[in-house]
């Protein structure tokens, strides 16, 4: 379900905002391969190469931190052994995901960087990396929305719901709203 105009205000409504705009990169990033195997490299490909790089580099990473700073740590501390087993996964997701993301962003780099008259083909090794960082978030924005946002909305107060917005915009450098 969409969320347009989501603010900071509203923490949990912009952690499912950034998953959308997750899933439209992971499309992008389809697409592009598709691209690459109907049309060949050329600008198109190069932009989205850049596109989804930019995506992954900037907002992916504070996205994870909130996570971990906001949502996870309540469902650690609470009595649900089976949620806190999956946020325990999630963590480990992120591990992988940081592992993942630069054998991927090598072959975006190789596709946004290569003149077309120099560009081959996608190996196959490259298609794994690529796939298989794509795969990583799938699985785990379900399980984030599905369960453990609406367990973490559930568990913070009014004020751990302010101090997460705040946090959030300050490690983004966006000044609150008076």
């Amino acid at each position: 379900m969409p969320v347009p105009g989501a603010g900071f205000e509203a923490p949990f409504e912009m952690l499912a905002a950034c998953h959308e705009r997750v899933a439209r990169t992971l499309v992008l990033l389809a697409r592009l391969q598709q691209h690459l195997l109907e049309q060949g490299q050329d600008e198109a490909a190069r932009q989205a190469a850049r596109d989804v790089m930019r995506y992954f580099d900037l907002a992916a990473p504070l996205h994870h931190q909130d996570e971990e700073l906001h949502v996870f740590p309540p469902l650690l501390a609470g009595t649900d052994v089976a949620l806190a087993a999956l946020v325990q996964r999630l963590l480990q997701d992120h591990r992988d995901m940081e592992v993942a993301w630069p054998l991927a962003r090598r072959v975006l780099l190789g596709i946004a960087e290569s003149p077309a008259p120099e560009w081959a083909p996608l190996a196959p090794g490259q298609t794994l990396a690529l796939n298989g960082f794509a795969a990583l978030y799938t699985r785990h924005m379900q399980d984030e929305d599905h369960l453990v946002y609406p367990a973490a909305h559930a568990a913070l107060t009014g004020g751990a719901l302010q101090t997460m917005s705040q946090d959030m915009m300050q490690r983004r450098g966006v000044s609150a709203i008076q």
